[in-house]
């Protein structure tokens, strides 16, 4: 690996380890080396060994060890020729992130604060195998997976404004519910409006710091703002569609006779059955995780209007954005100077389109899409801004929180949940949370520092570094 400069690293291709292209690692020197600790950068060169990929393998600066390839990794596969690897979008298909704006104040919501997050924890279920029973039928659930969120305008739990800040407006085209499993359908019907368990939460935060003022304004961000940050995706319903095409496509390369470098990174050609058929199960999961982060913030909103009394509309209470981080979506970029259509798969990583993309809502498409990045608990997060640089460089990629350091088993071993509960504490952060185990698993320690992570994703010039955040409130499964 050799530097090119102080935020991107390089691996030369190498015939002898089945690499089509290049390693590209945006990261600076301390998290290159963190990187070397575990099997993330193994992964990336398996990566860059799929059929069809093009330009650069990428890891992002939050990368780390993943199932058989780096999560913070990004690949962009040919069309037209390329093929589709479940295990290059993760298990938690559209896992993602999205942002509600208040015109509260941190002095406005201090007072409340505890009432506040007890409501939060009370209204948006979490922990593992959570559920919330709504009433949807299976007749709901098949629309749910074709229409996405336009389907909750007709239950009252989504406007026209919530459509226009959602990535893809809320509904990716081509689901096909009928390739999902009954099993999966089953698992996801009463999961739609919770928040599961894991490094999923919902936080109460305080906008700490504006970093670029005319950014900011255009995202309507200020000092001292708070604001709510969602993280989560699409539950038992996207796990179970992974699983099942997992083993399809593990069958296809072996019915193939493909020899894979790792195992786990199976793949179908793009046209096969096997692929088509993921695919559209793959989308109907995309959608699934889009209604399942919009109903959460219908409850969001709920508990802000029974603490406050006064309606969300009145707290000013309007989402900024909406965005996966583990998804494979039909793009066009240029390559090599020539425009081409791309399977771009990220797994960990987030769409950062910049300025003037037709891809990015109106709203802010003379700034850049805003690209939301969660922190570890207790720590910072950030809002960032797609650059026109990264579509040239990162196919319009960017990070997509801080990244483990740690196992989850080995957190366990060495952090005690007391020393995450006393630093929570000492920063005057309420937390709600249903598993000390998970407070040990989720500890910061456990993750990089996610102030060195957007520096190097800013030092690299492919996202700018908007609004820093800090929490106030944490509610966890």
């Amino acid at each position: 690996m050799h530097r090119i400069n102080d935020f991107v690293w390089e691996f030369e291709k190498d015939d002898k380890l089945g690499m089509r292209v290049p390693v590209r690692v945006y990261a600076n020197k301390h998290i290159v080396e963190q990187m070397q600790k575990d099997r993330t950068l193994l992964q990336a060169r398996n990566g860059a060994a799929l059929p069809s990929i093009v330009k650069n393998m990428l890891v992002m600066p939050d990368g780390h060890e993943g199932y058989s390839f780096p999560i913070g990794g990004v690949a962009a596969l040919g069309a037209d020729d390329g093929v589709i690897s479940p295990g290059a979008v993760g298990y938690d298909i559209n896992c993602g992130v999205r942002v509600i704006k208040t015109n509260l104040s941190y002095s406005d919501v201090k007072p409340k604060l505890s009432h506040l997050m007890d409501r939060l924890f009370n209204n948006v279920p979490s922990g593992v195998g959570s559920t919330m029973n709504l009433g949807f039928t299976n007749s709901d659930l098949e629309k749910i997976a074709l229409e996405g969120v336009n389907h909750l305008v007709k239950k009252g739990y989504c406007s026209a404004e919530d459509i226009e800040r959602t990535e893809e407006r809320g509904c990716i085209e081509g689901a096909m519910p009928n390739k999902v499993s009954e099993l999966a359908k089953k698992r996801g019907i009463q999961q739609l409006g919770t928040l599961g368990a894991g490094n999923h939460f919902a936080e109460v935060q305080k906008v700490d710091k504006i970093l670029n003022k005319e950014i900011a304004k255009s995202f309507g961000l200020q000092e001292g703002q708070v604001v709510i940050m969602l993280h989560s995706g699409s539950r038992g319903y996207g796990h179970q569609v992974c699983s099942d095409y997992l083993r399809v496509l593990a069958e296809y390369t072996r019915k193939n006779s493909i020899k894979l470098a790792d195992p786990e990174l199976c793949y179908a050609r793009i046209g096969s059955k096997e692929a088509d058929d993921y695919l559209g199960a793959m989308r109907s999961a995309i959608n699934f995780a889009f209604c399942n982060r919009q109903i959460m913030m219908h409850f969001i909103r709920k508990s802000f209007e029974q603490t406050f009394s006064k309606s969300y509309d009145a707290l000013g209470m309007e989402l900024l954005y909406d965005l996966s981080h583990n998804i494979a979506k039909l793009e066009e970029h240029f390559v090599d100077g020539k425009r081409m259509k791309l399977y771009v798969h990220r797994k960990g990583a987030t769409r950062a389109f910049g300025p003037g993309s037709s891809d990015v809502t109106k709203l802010y498409r003379a700034v850049g899409q805003p690209v939301l990045i969660p922190g570890s608990m207790g720590t910072a997060s950030y809002i960032l801004a797609g650059r026109e640089e990264s579509m040239n460089e990162t196919f319009g990629s960017s990070c997509h929180g801080a990244g483990r350091v740690m196992s989850r088993h080995q957190a366990l071993r060495e952090i005690p949940s007391s020393r995450t509960l006393d630093e929570m504490e000492r920063k005057h952060i309420a937390i709600r949370v249903r598993s000390k185990k998970l407070v040990s698993e989720e500890a910061e320690w456990a993750y990089k520092d996610v102030d060195q992570v957007v520096a190097s994703v800013e030092g690299a010039k492919i996202s700018n570094a908007v609004a820093r955040l800090v929490p106030v409130g944490v509610a966890k499964g």
